[in-house]
């Protein structure tokens, strides 16, 4: 049985203060804005204000979202007590630079080459399909990380059929096979294309992405699979995984967790899964 640690809860003061002391300040807002549930712009919560018509969806903007540190102290604790390497993550933003700083911690904690079949030690695979928003994200990380070692792949997102089910796919994918999956893209409303006259781009449609499920085989036992909200889309996943992956819901965070609990696959891949618990 294989077993991950969890990062341990923390009030919004600590967190505030952690962030500081590791030097992104910046993701700490003095004020806090919110509709409909969701920590949004300035800019959105007086939009949703004007709104006379209720046509508001927060899902729709051209705003970035602001940062939930909550959820990037959550990502960036995963990353570490985890001992994770590799990371692959569908979005980009506030959470590529937590992210990409997590990994340049690992890289001071351990050898630069962890594991024999580590082939990526310590990068980043970002894969988006907003060429405005990985610009943005490079920028930050520039900024924010000094040793980053950061993938960037656009691709289109389109409508595709998995196994005779609706779902989106994006185009192109990075050519990698990670310890750690970000799940929290694309939106639903920036896929191409309709299948039988079918698209997940309206407002009662939810995102129900497939990429994963694709690249399954070649997995490693081991792997985590973090989703940020996306309820809909996790169940999706698992009621099509073909391998044994432990499930975990955290309602507080609102983020689903999977974790690939199977016997190791050889040699290398038990040296991978005691790198895992090093201290």
């Amino acid at each position: 049985m294989i077993k991950i640690k969890f990062p341990k809860k923390k009030t919004e003061k600590e967190i505030t203060k952690f962030f500081i002391q590791l030097g992104l300040g910046y993701l700490v807002s003095d004020k806090s804005y919110y509709v409909d549930g969701y920590k949004v712009t300035k800019q959105d919560y007086l939009n949703k204000k004007k709104d006379k018509s209720g046509k508001f969806d927060i899902r729709i903007t051209n705003n970035a979202h602001p940062p939930e540190i909550k959820d990037l102290y959550r990502l960036y604790q995963f990353i570490i007590l985890n001992n994770r390497t590799t990371v692959l993550e569908f979005g980009c933003g506030h959470s590529s630079v937590v992210l990409a700083r997590a990994l340049e911690k690992n890289r001071t904690r351990f050898n630069p080459k962890p594991f024999t079949r580590c082939i990526y030690p310590y990068q980043l695979f970002i894969v988006d399909n907003e060429r405005k928003y990985l610009s943005l994200t490079k920028k930050k990380i520039i900024k924010n990380v000094k040793k980053a070692e950061v993938n960037y792949f656009f691709s289109d997102v389109q409508m595709t059929n998995y196994n005779g089910a609706f779902a989106s796919e994006y185009r192109k994918l990075p050519q990698v096979n990670p310890d750690f999956i970000y799940l929290d893209a694309p939106s639903q409303f920036s896929v191409k294309k309709t299948i039988n006259n079918f698209t997940l781009a309206k407002r009662d449609m939810m995102p129900m992405s497939c990429d994963i499920l694709k690249f399954e085989n070649f997995l490693a036992p081991g792997t985590i699979i973090l989703i940020d909200g996306r309820v809909i889309n996790a169940r999706f996943l698992k009621n099509n995984f073909k391998r044994n992956w432990k499930h975990y819901f955290i309602k507080d965070s609102d983020q689903t967790i999977f974790v690939l609990d199977e016997k190791p696959l050889g040699p290398f891949n038990l040296e991978q899964l005691k790198f895992y618990k090093k201290r």
